[in-house]
């Protein structure tokens, strides 16, 4: 998934933030924070809208694939957290690890693998015994998932892996209301240092998705896509990679030096904040759904105003009507 960061460098206060995916939480760890960030650290690309069916473009744009698949969790009634323990639970060299670093083809064969990752019977035990616990998505929904004593293990649901990639890929795609249009604006103030760190994957050539490629990555000062660095988020060395990146662009740029405590990255996996925070970088969480919170957090820290029109109101996720 993708990492989005920012950096201002001036000579004489050099600071940058690594945006990380969808929404962020202030999270202060250094004894000493400068005033402003040099770079900004982003997962979340600015991606155009692709041709696609009216009936897409119509729809709102959420771009962080969680929210896809929480929506695909919940319109099976699996319980919601199992893909993602799922495929965290195979790091790092499960299926999903492996595409994310470039390490073999989006083809059937990964279909095939993925699929086996996702149906793993001692996985589903170990989540439903052990991992279900009460969990606040939204202010109106929670989901108690710890299961009485005794009851049994349901059985392993079937899932559609494809249909699953699929819905994940087209919601990574789509702008994000609220920080497509502040990334503009901390483009536009000519400030920060732009810089993406994202989890990504290679699609086949003759697929429409690999054709905006360029496009993305024009926006941005630095992009480190870990399908073609093979690295991914959270490995400690994708984080030294995007600090040496940005680092390099800011001398080459007459700008100075950038060190990791001058990075704000923002990201919406505690896991990727974690590695970041260890990496020495500031960090902001971006809650799901919530990407205006993460604006807010950044208008305080670089006294700029990036809201944009999009109503203020959380994206909740699909719940079946029964």
């Amino acid at each position: 998934m993708p990492s989005y960061y920012i950096s201002s460098n001036f000579k004489d206060d050099t600071q940058v933030i690594l945006i990380s995916q969808h929404f962020f939480t202030a999270q202060p760890h250094f004894s000493i924070i400068p005033s402003h960030p040099k770079s900004i650290l982003s997962y979340i690309p600015p991606i155009p809208l692709y041709s696609t069916p009216a009936q897409l473009i119509n729809t709102l744009q959420v771009v962080s694939p969680l929210q896809a698949i929480l929506d695909y969790e919940l319109s099976l009634a699996i319980p919601p957290g199992w893909v993602n323990h799922s495929i965290s639970s195979t790091a790092p060299t499960g299926t999903w690890q492996a595409l994310e670093r470039g390490e073999i083809l989006l083809d059937s064969h990964f279909f095939r693998a993925f699929h086996k990752d996702l149906h793993n019977p001692e996985l589903w035990r170990s989540f439903y015994q052990n991992k279900r616990k009460p969990i606040h998505i939204f202010p109106t929904l929670c989901f108690f998932k710890r299961p009485y004593p005794n009851t049994p293990i349901p059985p392993l649901p079937e899932m559609d892996v494809e249909a699953l990639f699929w819905s994940m890929m087209r919601a990574s795609r789509h702008q994000d209301p609220w920080m497509y249009p502040a990334l503009n604006k901390l483009k536009k103030s000519g400030k920060y240092i732009i810089a993406a760190l994202s989890n990504t994957v290679i699609f086949p050539p003759s697929h429409p998705y690999s054709s905006h490629t360029n496009t993305i990555h024009a926006f941005f000062d630095v992009f480190i896509s870990s399908a073609h660095v093979g690295l991914r988020k959270p490995e400690p060395e994708i984080y030294y990679l995007a600090l040496r990146a940005v680092d390099e662009f800011s001398r080459n740029s007459g700008r100075g030096e950038v060190q990791a405590d001058d990075v704000l990255f923002l990201d919406d996996i505690g896991e990727n904040l974690k590695a970041g925070r260890r990496t020495g970088f500031r960090t902001l969480k971006v809650g799901l759904g919530r990407a205006f919170e993460a604006v807010d957090e950044l208008e305080a820290i670089t006294g700029l105003e990036l809201g944009g029109s999009h109503p203020l109101v959380a994206v909740e996720p699909k719940i079946p009507s029964s």
